[in-house]
């Protein structure tokens, strides 16, 4: 059984986020709360609604971090390959008359770029093109 041992200063902050934060910092300091009082991490896995390896992935990243490991942290998910090109973008959408197959055309000859249609409207709509 593993559980994490808290001390009153660390017990005081994380409940203390537990109220004010948003739902992941939340999640996590309630999870680390009831590890304190007892419950074991397959309670815990149960209740959170999440693997029993991300329970301990959250204990190591506790005893590693602190509270500084209660946030998500940056540069999750996929990044887009189209950073930097806004200027060939834009002038190849002036260029095809914003016929975007052609577009792609000359990302994936001239800057060996495969994307599909969806993700070049999802740039060209975030980036305000």
């Amino acid at each position: 059984m593993r559980y994490v041992t808290l001390k009153t200063e660390e017990i005081e902050a994380l409940e203390s986020s537990s109220k004010n934060s948003n739902h992941t910092i939340r999640k996590r300091s309630q999870c680390l709360l009831l590890s304190n009082q007892g419950r074991t991490i397959i309670d815990l896995a149960s209740i959170f609604d999440v693997d029993r390896r991300t329970i301990e992935r959250w204990f190591d990243k506790w005893e590693k971090e602190g509270a500084n490991s209660l946030p998500i942290t940056t540069g999750r998910g996929v990044k887009t390959r189209l950073k930097g090109l806004e200027d060939v973008l834009s002038e190849q959408l002036e260029v095809h008359s914003r016929n975007l197959k052609n577009v792609l055309l000359h990302l994936e000859e001239k800057h060996n770029i495969r994307i599909c249609k969806k993700t070049l409207q999802n740039f060209l709509k975030d980036t305000g093109l």
